[in-house]
Order: structure tokens, then sequence, then C-alpha cells
């Protein structure tokens, strides 16, 4: 090994962190089928209606879980700024959903997210990154641009759209990691699902459902929508309470599993090689950042042990 260097000390995650992995895992098990629930219900209620009942259900369920504690926000101004954002980036998934778009490629879209928060860290959290990360981002944005080829599966209006909510997606991450110096992370989910139902009651003139009283198979799955997000959220809350973020953000790509998984079961969809591909390259590239981060922290750990020799 060269003078000067020393092998970083594996640390593991211990009992908190497997258990961790665990909550973050099923969390986005159960995203994953509340978004095959509501992409199966949008034709009879419309995009409006389904953003009101996943607020309704889903504000009730974090309320239940946090005991009906205080949930009253502290940093209000961020906490409103993140909430409506994300409205938006439901808005327009929904409405790729309503045109059609498969769950796994509008997933796969979805990949380029902690990509995107690795730029936003730069202006936002003042992070830096040296050539590494800036080759594999750059890397992993070749890979979108790999699914986005003419003629492609995702070469198609509504995957613009998402690539704008994309980036809101990755904002509003962002703010989550600023928030969690001031609010809880039950409060941050309960004001994430409420603001659904304001947005949604705006939206309603412009979105109408086809169906005024929808058909009780369709109200079951816009309830489950609701308090499957509000519990998925409760879980991603109380998973990265005990585990740091490096070690808990690869299993952000598992809902391409799940989606690809449901939406052949449920619409007998099938992602082409292009999309897959291109996705496997923004993963690859996403996991390669996050295993710098890691790098990084181990680093910043064994400076913090060193004891400067008297």
């Amino acid at each position: 090994m060269p003078e000067g260097r020393q092998r970083l000390p594996y640390v593991p995650l211990g009992e908190n962190g497997v258990r961790a992995i665990g909550f973050v895992c099923a969390g986005f098990f159960i995203v994953s089928c509340a978004d095959a629930a509501v992409k199966w219900a949008l034709p009879e209620v419309g995009i409006a209606a389904a953003m009101i009942w996943r607020g309704v259900f889903g504000a009730l369920a974090v309320a239940v879980i946090a005991g009906f504690r205080d949930l009253r926000p502290r940093n209000t101004r961020l906490i409103a700024a993140r909430s409506g954002l994300h409205t938006l980036v439901s808005a327009a998934y929904y409405g790729a959903w309503m045109l059609g778009m498969p769950l796994a490629e509008s997933y796969a879209v979805s990949s380029a997210a902690p990509l995107m928060m690795t730029l936003l860290a730069v202006p936002l959290l003042g992070e830096s990154f040296g050539w590494r990360r800036t080759i594999s981002t750059t890397v992993g944005f070749l890979g979108v641009l790999i699914m986005l080829r003419p003629g492609g599966d995702l070469w198609r209006p509504e995957t613009v759209m998402l690539l704008f909510a994309v980036a809101a997606l990755a904002l509003t991450r962002i703010w989550t990691r600023l928030l969690a110096r001031t609010d809880r992370p039950e409060t941050i989910a309960f004001w994430l699902m409420l603001a659904h139902i304001p947005a949604g009651l705006v939206l309603l003139p412009i979105f109408p459902g086809p169906v005024i009283i929808p058909a009780l198979p369709v109200v079951a799955a816009l309830v489950f929508l609701g308090l499957a997000n509000g519990i998925a959220h409760a879980l991603f809350a109380r998973g990265f309470a005990m585990a740091p973020i490096y070690s808990l953000a690869p299993y952000e790509y598992t809902p391409l599993i799940w989606g690809g998984a449901l939406g052949y079961l449920i619409w007998g969809n099938v992602p082409g090689w292009g999309t897959i591909a291109g996705a496997g390259v923004v993963i690859a590239a996403g996991l390669y950042n996050l295993h710098r981060e890691q790098l990084r922290a181990r680093e910043r750990r064994l400076e913090a042990r060193t004891v400067p020799a008297i």
C-alpha cells in the first residue's frame, strides 16, 4: 500500500441499520403498490380527485401513526414550499400514467433523481465533488439519453414532463435534509400529504373525473392509495432516522423491480431493452456516487477519531 495512505475501516451498520433497510425497502414496496392502485383508478376518477383521496387518507394515516401528537411545523415556509412542489410532482406522474405510461418506464425516468440530487447539493448544501463523481454523474446522464433516444419506448411527450418532475423531486429531497434540522419526520410527511387536498381542489375544474361517485373497487383502491402513502412515508421517516442516507439510498432503485413486476401482472407491460440498458447505466452511476459518499463519510469519522499528538 502506498505510503501516506491507509485502508479505511469498514463500519458495519449494526442492528439498527439492518432494521432501517427493512423499513425503507418495505416503504418502497408499499409506494409501488399504491402507484399501481392509482394508475388503475385514474381513468375513472381523474388526476385531481386522486390527489384529494391521497391527501385525506394519507394525512389521516400519518396522524394516527404519530399518535396525533403535535404536528405543527417549525420551518413553516420551507415545509409549505416542499409540500406544494411535491403536489406538482404527484400531478405530473398521475398525468403520465393517465396517458398510458407504464409504471416501470416512469420509474426508469425517476432513477435520475439521485444524480440530480448530487448536482443540486452543490449550490443548496455547499457540497462539492471531485473528478470521479463528475465523470460518473456525466455517464449517468448519458444513460438518460440512452433511454430518451429517438424512436425508443420513452420517446414520448410525457417523458419531458416527468423529467421536470424528477428535478423537482430531487429538490424536495434536498429540502427534506434541511428540514430534518428543525422538524420531526412525521410533521414533514403529514403536511406533504395534507397539501394534496387543496392542490386537488384547485385542479378539479381543469381535470374533472369522468364520474362523480366511483365504483366500490375504485374507492377501495383510492383509500389504499392514501393509507399506503401515509404508512410508507412513516416508514421512510423511521428508516432515515436510524441509519445514514448513503447506506439507504441504493434501495431507492427497488421500485424499478416492483414497478416492472406489477406492470406486467396487471397490464402486461414489458420495458424495452433500451429503457432497461439506459436505466442500468443511470443506476450504476448513482451507486458509484453513493459509494464515494460512503468513503467520504468514513474519512470524516477517521479524522474525528484521530487525536493530535501532544
